[in-house]
């Protein structure tokens, strides 16, 4: 992601600019990886565990890195057939985050950290 990130930033100041499907599928890729590292810690902390936790990673994975080689291979490789998969890898990301939600909404508060009759102790700083 830097190095593309550089790329475009070379591509500006050097007056070429940026070509649009460059841009979207580094856009994409970057807040996915983001959302990546965010899903990295919400699956523990909601106990997704077992085939719902397979389905939920490999879901995300298979549309994290799908979807921003749509734009890249499909207009700047000129391989237009791939445009449909995007909704593929779309619709991926987006049962892995309507699961997720789903795991959020209808777990009791104190399964997810909160709550409780637990008092925080107090740090020996």
């Amino acid at each position: 992601m830097m190095g593309v990130g550089m790329y475009q930033n070379f591509l500006n100041a050097t007056g070429a600019g940026v070509p649009a499907w460059m841009i979207g599928g580094h856009a994409h890729l970057g807040v996915l990886s983001i959302l990546a590292i965010v899903l990295g810690f919400a699956i523990p902390a909601m106990k997704v565990t077992g085939t719902l936790e397979q389905v939920v990673t490999w879901t995300f994975i298979l549309g994290q890195w799908g979807l921003p080689l749509v734009p890249w291979l499909a207009v700047g490789g000129g391989v237009a057939v791939l445009h449909p998969t995007a909704f593929l890898w779309g619709g991926l990301l987006m049962i892995s985050m309507l699961i997720m939600t789903w795991q959020a909404a209808t777990q009791p508060e104190a399964a997810v950290g909160g709550g409780g009759d637990v008092d925080p102790t107090p740090a020996d700083d």
